[in-house]
């Protein structure tokens, strides 16, 4: 028995408004009646799932296999477990999060694709182990006790990276990663690793390869005798899956853009060249600074896991519109953590001038988000603080692989704020809308490849994702190639002078607020005033707090 959603051929598990799925593991005395058990294992009511022909592996979950559209995935992997065991992990294309019970065996195996497309979640402790793809649906079976190291990373980076949670006793599971029930057996059955080939090629040679495989990754994101989305801000990246969907695409592909009112800075020039150059149907959504803040306590509350990107509200919002013409919507988001973005060249020059400046390269890359990392000892309440700063920091190991050092920022970016910020953004916000979000340029085939392109092809001095320009050049007007990389700009510093003050303080300074005890007010007060704000951060920080004010509301 399985229950999928079908579009035209494709198969795709999951809806894209209501895919929560759950069950159980362990002692079921809590469990619902309405479950449905079998031995060890409760599986709530809707959550999709197939049976192995010989009975032995029930898998549950959702998942989308692009390289095979016209065939049941919860089926395939079913039929591959009776087949190969766990090794059907290692061969599974695409975006899942799954359950897969061994009756014969009593465990209970829990997956996540490569790039961390989906999200699965699941309780540590107790007699019952609870597991499901939306971190809310466990918030009646864990305690509400925070995770101190969780509230201190998310203060650094705007997301929680990592497999904690915000909760003490709730775990994610990382991309490419098992968990085995009962003993919690963590083990990768993908890792991330550098193999750089072709040294002696030439750019376009890199470009060349990158292109024969951009074609086939886009095609299968692309919905059968449907109209398709893309988000296109304008800059290389969602411009070029742009104008790959209008090239392979027999549908019309409409494009979205925002912008935020005639008297703040946008790329309306550059997107609405791209879309007239690829002959889409173009449309902008212009949001005001009042929208913004009002949209900001159901965008929390879509999101699941907070996230205190500015850019969280125009995501939903601009999902919402996509809806009313497509049901699947493409991104370019990918391109900066695979093919070397700007955002890398701070840390690349502070390694170059590290005998100016001793810092190191944890407290260098954790300042690079441009956050709160440096306003830790201050911003946290003395006792918090003393918890958490000698806590270790996940990004050590990979900071210090043996790799070049610009695979090794890259790695940084794809596994964490890839999968932890951007995929989690995109997907919750679309899946809230109604809609199905799907990142190209974040297909673990395009990521594992970018692992195999000399460094100075992706970012050298000046010159960004050489090779990504080189594999879309000649599908692009070149104002759009050699444009410099500005990057979607949240007027949340404005906002917050102008517009937000006043409800800002009402929420973040209160003695109710659910930050209260874990923050200090009076900085917080400084930050409303803007006193020092010498560099101008103050909004972006105020509005990854009122994030994060907003989710914990919600979690109450």
């Amino acid at each position: 028995m399985f229950w999928l959603k079908r579009s035209s051929t494709q198969f795709e598990t999951g809806s894209p408004s209501s895919d929560l799925w759950q069950v159980a593991w362990g002692r079921l005395d809590a469990v619902p009646e309405s479950w449905q058990r079998v031995g060890k294992l409760a599986i709530a009511p809707n959550t999709p799932y197939a049976v192995s022909p010989n009975q032995r592996f029930w898998v549950m979950g959702t998942a989308w296999l692009p390289t095979a559209p016209h065939l049941d995935p919860l089926s395939e992997i079913a039929h591959g477990w009776a087949q190969r065991g766990a090794d059907t992990w290692a061969e599974l294309v695409g975006a899942f999060a799954l359950a897969v019970w061994d009756r014969e065996q009593e465990q209970l195996w829990l997956g996540r694709d490569r790039a961390g497309n989906q999200t699965l979640y699941y309780t540590t402790t107790g007699t019952t182990h609870w597991v499901a793809n939306q971190l809310r649906a466990l918030r009646p079976y864990h305690s509400q006790q925070l995770d101190l190291v969780a509230l201190r990373d998310y203060l650094t980076c705007a997301f929680v990276p990592g497999d904690r949670t915000f909760w003490q006793a709730v775990r994610e599971i990382r991309p490419g990663t098992t968990v085995q029930l009962p003993e919690q057996t963590i083990a990768a059955y993908w890792t991330l690793q550098e193999d750089i080939q072709g040294v002696e090629q030439p750019l376009d040679w890199h470009g060349d390869r990158l292109r024969q495989l951009l074609y086939p990754v886009v095609q299968e994101s692309l919905p059968l005798d449907q109209p398709v989305g893309v988000f296109l801000s304008g800059g290389l990246d969602s411009s070029g899956v742009t104008a790959l969907a209008a090239k392979l695409h027999d549908q019309p592909v409409h494009t979205y853009s925002i912008h935020f009112g005639a008297d703040c800075p946008n790329e309306l020039e550059f997107s609405q060249l791209v879309a007239n150059h690829c002959h889409t149907q173009h449309h902008i959504l212009e949001i005001s600074l009042k929208t913004l803040w009002q949209r900001l306590p159901e965008t929390m509350a879509a999101l699941d896991d907070p996230i205190g990107d500015p850019l969280t509200v125009p995501n939903l919002l601009l999902a919402r519109l996509a809806k009313e013409a497509v049901a699947v919507v493409l991104n370019g988001e990918g391109g900066d953590p695979c093919f070397g973005g700007p955002k890398n060249q701070p840390m690349l020059m502070n390694q170059i001038y590290q005998a100016v400046n001793p810092q190191d390269a944890l407290q260098a890359y954790l300042l690079s988000f441009q956050k709160c990392a440096a306003d830790l000892p201050n911003l946290l309440q003395p006792q918090v603080w003393m918890s958490v700063q000698a806590e270790p920091w996940v990004f050590t190991t990979d900071l210090q692989a043996d790799q070049s050092y610009l695979n090794r920022l890259m790695a940084l970016n794809i596994k964490f704020k890839g999968a932890d910020q951007i995929l989690t953004k995109v997907n919750n916000l679309t899946r809230a809308a109604g809609i199905i979000g799907r990142s190209p340029l974040f297909d673990a085939r395009i990521v594992d490849l970018s692992m195999q392109i000399p460094p100075h092809f992706k970012l050298s001095g000046t010159q960004e994702k050489a090779v990504l320009k080189a594999a879309v050049a000649d599908l692009l007007p070149a104002a759009i190639l050699h444009r410099p990389k500005s990057g979607m700009m949240v007027p949340v510093q404005r906002g917050f002078r102008e517009h937000w003050q006043r409800s800002a303080k009402s929420l973040l300074l209160s003695r109710q607020a659910a930050i209260a005890p874990y923050l200090n007010q009076t900085l917080i007060r400084d930050w409303l005033h803007y006193r020092g704000d010498t560099w101008n951060r103050y909004g972006v920080k105020l509005w990854l707090l009122a994030s994060l004010e907003y989710w914990l509301q919600g979690q109450r």
